[in-house]
């Protein structure tokens, strides 16, 4: 009888209460440490982009890297489309798995930091720095993922609340403008709350980092002036130095992690916890051995690597390289593979992030989103872009000195900036977003995809292979948005 009653005279109410055996943002964000959790979680895609998408969307995306051709193992079309500049498209949507996958994790990102904005001022706090440190944590997020889209896609859904129902999940697309005076707030306002990099828990966004990502947006928007304050802010800081050789600025497996030049990096850990990287690996030219991974990895149980290499130096960023550069020896690495059919078999490899660890395929390398170099010459170029070449030099020259370079001499500062740039940061994932922001995509991958066709046994094709037919064929300053997205929405 009880029961029954229960069941009938109380089933509105019943209907009306949250199950206390199951989670949701209803009842899991009650005190401080919920939402120390939750920001913890929100910084978790970035392994994935980094781990297995920037380098594709990025690098291989333009003229620094491409992939060693591999016939015995067929084609791996999705990751080739990118570097081809071949990805299917129509009606504004492709069905690549790369760019979807993208695409998504930016957005759980969002989701994430979302949660997070809504509901804590809910809850009550007794340290209020607290409170500010993860609310800035949440807007650099998400401003930072919105940058990514908006960068890759330029036209996406603005979501700045939480989605409460399948209705609510389908929004319009939000203009380019639109979308960066999002991110512009979000970076502005995380600046305040976020302590310096001297005061912050190691890995966690900073002021200083909020600042590198507000200037980014600005020069993307030509606001050279207000690139410059906030710039100039970072390097006052006393934060952030330049490690004296350019091989050091890059973690190991175990160690040197966050280090005086990092603004910004993604945190791995090796080991068995899932927290660990395998980019490493992907970026190995194939088939591979073992003892000939080995003399790479240092692991005591390499594994061999079929398939088809991926994110291999091309000879046009070799090139690059000034007579006497340091960073090219630091940058780049030579293997001989015995199982090659290009040529002797000798592939360049990137070389920055090969650091030895224990466990074939599980390593700890963090990866940088921000260093202090890249401050420096975004400054150079902020200045230069307001007629200042002579302060603009000297920025520009603190990056060419440590690579033991003599100092810039002469000519056009911008161009000798941009080509500073490209190898400062090889295989940082900055080459396509250069090349698209200072508006010279087009000519130049155009150039580069004539050179692949013309010879394309300079760019890893084995005697006899050739690109297929369709190369070079689709080159688009954005990538056409998911269509999986697109089934689930009737705005794109």
């Amino acid at each position: 009888m009880l029961v029954g009653a229960t069941l009938t005279g109380c089933k509105d109410d019943f209907l009306e209460i949250v199950p206390e055996t199951s989670l949701s943002s209803a009842t899991f964000f009650t005190k401080p440490a919920d939402f120390q959790q939750a920001i913890n979680a929100a910084y978790v895609p970035l392994r994935s982009i980094v781990n297995d998408r920037a380098w594709l969307l990025g690098e291989m995306h333009s003229d620094n890297t491409y992939y060693a051709r591999n016939p015995l193992f067929g084609a791996t079309e999705q990751q080739e489309d990118i570097a081809d500049f071949a990805i299917p498209t129509a009606n504004g949507v492709t069905s690549n798995t790369h760019v979807l996958n993208q695409y998504r994790l930016d957005y759980q990102i969002i989701a994430r930091t979302n949660q997070i904005l809504a509901s804590i001022e809910q809850v009550e706090f007794s340290d209020e720095a607290m409170k500010n440190n993860i609310i800035g944590q949440a807007k650099f997020l998400r401003a930072y993922a919105y940058f990514e889209l908006v960068r890759y896609f330029g036209s996406v859904p603005l979501h700045l609340t939480p989605v409460p129902n399948r209705e609510e999940a389908a929004l319009p697309l939000a203009s380019e403008e639109e979308l960066y005076a999002q991110i512009v707030a979000d970076a502005s306002e995380a600046i305040p709350l976020l302590p310096p990099k001297s005061e912050q828990e190691e890995g966690r966004v900073t002021s200083g980092a909020a600042r590198t990502l507000l200037a980014n947006v600005y020069i993307v928007q030509e606001k050279w002036a207000e690139a410059e304050t906030l710039l100039k802010e970072v390097v006052n800081s006393g934060e952030y130095a330049l490690v004296p050789e350019y091989a050091d600025a890059f973690s190991n497996s175990t160690g040197n992690k966050n280090n005086i030049e990092s603004v910004f990096e993604v945190q791995f850990m090796e080991g068995s916890a899932g927290l660990n990287g395998t980019f490493l690996y992907q970026f190995m030219p194939r088939p591979i051995g073992p003892e000939e991974l080995m003399t790479i990895t240092g692991t005591s149980n390499p594994q061999p690597l079929n398939g088809e290499g991926n994110n291999i130096p091309t000879p046009d960023l070799i090139a690059a390289y000034e007579e006497g550069d340091e960073r090219e020896e630091a940058s780049i690495g030579y293997i001989t593979l015995s199982g090659s059919s290009w040529k002797d078999g000798v592939y360049p490899y990137i070389k920055k992030y090969a650091r030895t660890h224990a466990l074939h395929n599980n390593h700890g390398m963090n990866w940088p989103i921000y260093r202090y170099s890249e401050v420096l010459l975004f400054l150079a170029e902020a200045l230069a872009e307001q007629g200042k070449e002579g302060e603009a030099a000297e920025y520009l020259n603190m990056v060419r000195n440590r690579a033991g370079l003599d100092d810039y001499a002469g000519g056009n500062i911008l161009e000798a900036i941009y080509r500073e740039r490209r190898v400062e940061l090889a295989f940082e994932n900055k080459r396509w977003f250069d090349l698209v922001r200072t508006g010279r995509a087009m000519d130049v991958i155009t150039a580069y995809g004539e050179r692949i066709k013309a010879n394309p046994q300079a760019y890893y094709y084995p005697e006899g292979s050739a690109p297929r037919s369709h190369v070079f064929s689709n080159i688009t300053l954005h990538y056409a948005l998911p269509a999986d997205e697109a089934a689930l929405s009737p705005h794109f």
